[in-house]
């Protein structure tokens, strides 16, 4: 009965900890989003965007206010979005999205990361190639009708759709971004998140035992404050 209740509550924990770092990440996106569009949702679609993926992840009303408020206020920290790109074990690509007020300290961070797990930080722009940059919208699949969504978004730029029980992925270009959102907000579709997200334009399939060391060298960049996203190349 111990064994049981000590794997639940680590389950639990593990569940908090990813929401947790779930309402930073959103947050850190609302504030760049406020400093490079301004504070009105209405006048700033990725605030709008910020806040959608906010709701998105169940997180409350009062923290999405307390995170506006804060990036409006005098004190908010002056946030920068780097990326930085490196190759882990085995040639596998690494790339890190990140929303820092410190570059010098998580540059250094990002390099340990790299060092430590037979890993090498690369320079700006070398892995470019490994990457398409795509927008990726959710979407819930309740009362929407299928064949009419498909037939309807590819004039707005749908590349690509997947389902499950639940939801509807949606992927564009990167140029039909904007383009793809205001549509789906114009149809008053419910938006689960928006994402550009970077796919990997090949991918690289390892052993199991070779997979665990690439893997071990991105859940330690993941657990990082300052990195958003972290995108590999590994199938």
């Amino acid at each position: 009965m111990g064994r049981v209740f000590e794997k639940r509550k680590y389950k639990m924990f593990a569940r908090y900890d990813k929401m947790a770092k779930g309402f930073t990440r959103i947050g850190k996106e609302i504030a760049i989003a406020i400093k490079l569009g301004g504070g009105d949702p209405a006048g700033n679609s990725r605030l709008r965007l910020a806040i959608q993926n906010a709701k998105g992840l169940n997180m409350p009303k009062d923290r999405i206010d307390a995170a506006i408020k804060r990036a409006t206020s005098k004190d908010a920290s002056n946030l920068e979005e780097v990326v930085y790109e490196g190759k882990a074990p085995y040639g596998i690509g690494i790339l890190c999205e990140c929303a820092t007020d410190n570059p010098t300290r998580t540059v250094a961070n990002v390099r340990m990361h790299f060092n430590r797990n037979g890993g090498e930080l690369g320079k700006t722009g070398s892995l470019d190639y490994l990457f398409e940059r795509k927008g990726v919208f959710r979407i819930k699949k309740e009362n929407v009708n299928l064949e009419e969504l498909e037939m309807d978004l590819i004039d707005f730029g749908a590349e690509e759709f997947e389902y499950d029980e639940e939801e509807i992925a949606v992927t564009t270009a990167f140029s039909d971004f904007g383009k793809m959102q205001k549509a789906l907000e114009d149809r008053k579709l419910n938006i689960i998140s928006s994402e550009l997200e970077r796919i990997p334009t090949s991918t690289v399939e390892l052993t199991d035992e070779q997979m665990e060391e690439v893997m071990n060298l991105v859940t330690k960049l993941e657990e990082e404050d300052d990195i958003q996203k972290v995108y590999h190349n590994l199938k």
